[in-house]
């Protein structure tokens, strides 16, 4: 019954993602700068952990990295002030919202929704959970290595939507749950992956991530 009880907690969880959170990644992909937070999600079979390799899927031929800071929700929450917000989380890590951009582009082409290019299985890596204790959550500095070479790099201070302001807007649609994890936006910098490619995501220049494309 206790394994039973884990695993339905973690099938429980959610994995809420903002997307166009900084200015120069939206400038980059030719998007409009939003006026309030772009919100999507995945599903738990999203999920990819533990430095395990991320294999290629066969159902695209450019599947873009997005690296994030990613926070995990510490408690129940509904309708949370902004100034409160800070209270529903302690952990947070880097992350890739891995991206099939060639599906995207068709699928808004045609102004269908992007779960097939955002949701698909292991699109969304984690690395080690950190505690925040006296860091300032707006003012982390993440970066991703690809083959040994700074691609992306960037500052959450440069966040269009700050963590607790992402926080209060989706909880007003959605109850956030213990183990529920944020994917706050990507910088600029995004590109194709491919079969070989080694990924390294730091934050603060700790390495939370390490893992090979296959």
């Amino acid at each position: 019954m206790f394994k039973q009880n884990i695993a339905l907690k973690f099938a429980l969880m959610k994995i809420i993602c903002v997307g166009r959170n900084y200015g120069l990644h939206a400038k980059e992909l030719g998007n409009e700068i939003p006026d309030k937070p772009v919100i999507f999600s995945k599903p738990d079979t999203a999920l990819l952990k533990n430095n395990e390799p991320f294999y290629h899927p066969d159902f695209s031929h450019d599947i873009h990295h997005e690296l994030e800071l990613v926070v995990k929700i510490d408690k129940v929450g509904k309708s949370i002030l902004p100034q409160f917000a800070s209270k529903y989380y302690s952990q947070v890590t880097v992350g890739i919202d891995f991206t099939a951009r060639d599906l995207q582009n068709e699928l808004k082409t045609k102004g269908l929704p992007w779960e097939l290019a955002k949701a698909f299985d292991n699109s969304a890596v984690i690395g080690e959970f950190i505690t925040l204790g006296e860091l300032d959550i707006q003012n982390l500095d993440i970066q991703l290595i690809k083959n040994e070479e700074l691609v992306q790099t960037g500052n959450t201070k440069d966040m269009l939507f700050n963590v607790d302001t992402i926080i209060a807007f989706v909880s007003k649609y959605f109850t956030l749950k213990t183990g529920d994890l944020i994917f706050t936006g990507t910088p600029a910098g995004v590109s194709k992956v491919n079969i070989g490619d080694q990924l390294q995501g730091y934050l603060n220049h700790q390495k939370l991530f390490d893992f090979e494309i296959k």
